[in-house]
């Protein structure tokens, strides 16, 4: 959400946010609404004014006809401010609804484009690797080694199901210990965060009322989150915090759902799109500054390929373009890790800064050194989200003879240095 004082001077500016990110937003619409509802509560302001001067002067009047011609006006004023009020309540739902719906402004180094296909290629980490033969995919492999068990999830959970085990389930194990390990002393608090949540915290972060058909939502009108990110930023909400706690850093870690609405088709068999999902989300609260967003974006990205390159992982950093933005993200960064089977890189991980986008929706302040309160900047990033990642692990690792080879950062947490088949 944007200040509404910056919308109305810069209208301009938004109505090419929502061009530049493909959306449909009437900023005008906002406009009149909001020119409505102050009209609204000046002329609220003044009949409630009246009410009290009419009030004192009832107070110390007498009983006789003047008395009851004030509170004959005085009625009548009652009555013309619940009218008054009735039409504002009914103004306030609308013009709430449409200051959820403005979109954020895109920072000047994202590329133009209208989807992923069109995302620039920032750098490119790793060698791919070479194969005698032609590489086979990650289904293939773990069901070769009892490491997974698809169509025995497909039974339990239905479509995109799955059952992790052995040496699959070992590696998630390893991975996350991994992760943890990493962020020892680099000031991330570490945090189990829900993702059964109310709907306000999604109201909150942005991903409604936009992603409304990716979320699974429960009978009492709750929300299984897609990510770590949602609990962790509501965490917060309602909070004055102290300049000198900031930046605020957390590594929180839940599991997540997505019900892959927009995805039919796509991925269909494997772990690359699943319903349930585990992953950690780094995320950091900072001052209200546009340079430290822009440097904990780099930061928060550099923990991520840091990650990958500890798991010898080929990827690419991409620089999304304006059409692949969320609403409420400035910039974002996917990183891309390669699948051999697919011959292409898929995304793993996405870094994004929102300047006061979420905190302004979850009312998440800090005082500056003047003692002014001002909203602070957020932003995320993937740490780690498996069973993804297992794809790229293992499709890369494979060995002729049809075994995984471990990367290197693994083995002291597996004790083992290969996954062969079972004889």
């Amino acid at each position: 959400m944007l200040d509404i004082k910056f919308i109305r001077e810069n209208k301009e500016f938004i109505d090419l946010a929502a061009k530049k990110k493909r959306l449909k937003f009437d900023v005008a619409s906002l406009i009149n609404a909001d020119d409505e509802r102050r009209n609204l509560l000046s002329s609220i302001e003044k009949t409630r004014a009246e009410q009290n001067e009419f009030s004192g002067q009832i107070a110390k009047m007498p009983q006789g006809e003047a008395r009851s011609a004030l509170l004959s006006k005085m009625k009548s004023l009652k009555d013309g401010l619940q009218i008054e009020e009735d039409k504002l309540a009914e103004i306030m739902k609308r013009w709430r609804k449409l200051m959820l719906e403005v979109p954020n402004i895109p920072d000047m180094s994202v590329p133009e484009g209208d989807t992923d296909a069109e995302n620039f290629e920032l750098r490119v980490w790793g060698k791919k690797p070479v194969f005698e033969v032609e590489p086979k995919n990650h289904i293939e492999l773990m069901e070769a080694l009892d490491m997974a068990d698809f169509e025995r999830g497909a039974e339990v959970s239905g479509f995109r199901g799955y059952f992790l085990k052995n040496e699959g389930a070992l590696l998630v194990f390893a991975l996350w210990n991994l992760v943890i390990d990493y962020f020892r002393g680099k000031q991330f608090s570490p945090m189990i965060v829900p993702s059964l949540v109310r709907q306000e915290t999604l109201l909150g972060t942005g991903y409604l009322p936009q992603g409304e058909e990716d979320l699974y939502k429960t009978q009492d009108g709750e929300y299984l989150a897609g990510t770590a990110e949602v609990a962790s930023m509501s965490y917060f909400a309602d909070s004055i915090l102290a300049k000198a706690d900031l930046p605020k850093k957390v590594l929180a870690f839940s599991d997540s759902f997505r019900r892959e609405a927009g995805s039919y088709g796509k991925d269909v068999k494997g772990l690359i799109r699943v319903h349930e999902f585990y992953k950690f989300e780094q995320i950091i609260l900072c001052e209200a500054s546009h340079e430290q967003s822009v440097r904990h974006h780099e930061e928060l990205l550099g923990h991520a390929e840091a990650l990958l390159q500890s798991l010898e992982l080929p990827y690419r950093v991409v620089v999304n373009c304006t059409g692949d933005l969320g609403l409420g993200q400035v910039k974002k960064y996917d990183l891309e890790t390669w699948v051999p089977s697919q011959k292409r890189y898929v995304e793993t991980h996405s870094c994004s800064y929102f300047h006061d986008f979420q905190t302004r929706r979850l009312n998440i302040k800090y005082k500056d050194e003047t003692g002014k309160t001002r909203f602070a900047h957020s932003l995320n990033n993937t740490a780690l989200a498996v069973p993804r990642i297992l794809v790229q692990l293992i499709e890369n690792n494979q060995q002729s003879d049809g075994s995984v080879k471990i990367p290197k950062v693994l083995i002291p947490y597996l004790g083992f240095d290969r996954i062969s088949p079972k004889r």
